[in-house]
């Protein structure tokens, strides 16, 4: 990797930066993420070479060296078309190092495992936090979701375990969450009403993906499923910065979040 960086480098300074695109990409997909970005800023061609093609060699061979085989053979990322999107999402999944003690994030990349450990509450942050732009993110339950199953948002100084069955996240001011077992709305350790808002709104059914909609510049979270837009279901949210996060109590359940980019609108 840092010799085919160097090697790019050089080329940047001579006649190499007018290589052929087929060639410049065959040298591109020898290289790490942190080095294809410091390319991309070489000049126009080279970006052009990166970002053109989200499916091209480049952003392939860095799918095969940094995703598990299970992520790309299974239907985790079904909803994210192309090898540089993959990429995107597998920076953006959960963190190995910044979770309860009592999860663990399986060898997918994409999925929380809860150990079943008694009188707990246990949650995960994602590696990549926000404090500005739109994103969006999938969230669903593989296993039974407990008295309390909760997704939404953290700062970095929200916790990330509890003693008891609580709701973790949303209970305090450094957190916003839904929860998918009553439908309820927390915040600062109190129900902000319920949600969706309309009557008899159907339960969350285990495998159905959520989608997390964080919008920075209005500052409000929403929330789809399926593709029915559910709302809006936080507003005036602080301008710092914001981590998908979730937090679950039911032993041996299992959550994926995958991270899909910017939202599309419609």
């Amino acid at each position: 990797g840092g010799a085919a960086a160097a090697a790019a480098a050089a080329a940047a300074g001579g006649p190499g930066w007018r290589l052929p695109g087929r060639v410049l990409e065959l040298v591109f997909s020898y290289l790490e993420l942190r080095e294809l970005r410091s390319c991309a800023l070489v000049c126009k061609l080279w970006h052009r070479v990166l970002h053109g093609d989200e499916n091209s060699e480049v952003w392939r061979s860095l799918a095969a060296r940094c995703l598990a085989e299970e992520a790309l053979r299974t239907d985790i990322l079904c909803n994210v078309p192309t090898y540089k999107g993959k990429v995107r999402a597998f920076h953006h999944a959960f963190s190995t190092n910044d979770c309860s003690r009592n999860v663990y994030i399986k060898k997918n990349g994409f999925t929380l495992h809860r150990n079943p450990i008694a009188q707990s509450t246990d949650g995960a942050r994602t590696k990549i936090g926000f404090s500005e732009g739109r994103h969006a993110w999938e969230v669903w339950w593989e296993g039974p979701l407990g008295t309390v199953a909760v997704i939404g948002i953290a700062t970095k100084r929200a916790p990330m375990q509890c003693q008891g069955y609580v709701a973790l996240l949303g209970s305090d001011d450094q957190s916003w969450g839904w929860n998918l077992v009553d439908n309820n709305l927390l915040h600062n350790g109190e129900v902000n009403g319920s949600f969706p808002q309309c009557n008899n709104a159907p339960k969350y059914q285990i495998g159905e993906r959520i989608r997390v909609i964080l919008d920075m510049e209005d500052k409000t979270l929403a929330f789809e499923r399926g593709y029915e837009f559910l709302g809006v279901a936080f507003r005036g949210l602080p301008k710092v910065c914001l981590y998908p996060a979730v937090s679950a109590v039911y032993g041996n359940t299992e959550v994926t979040l995958v991270y899909l980019g910017k939202p599309l609108d419609g």
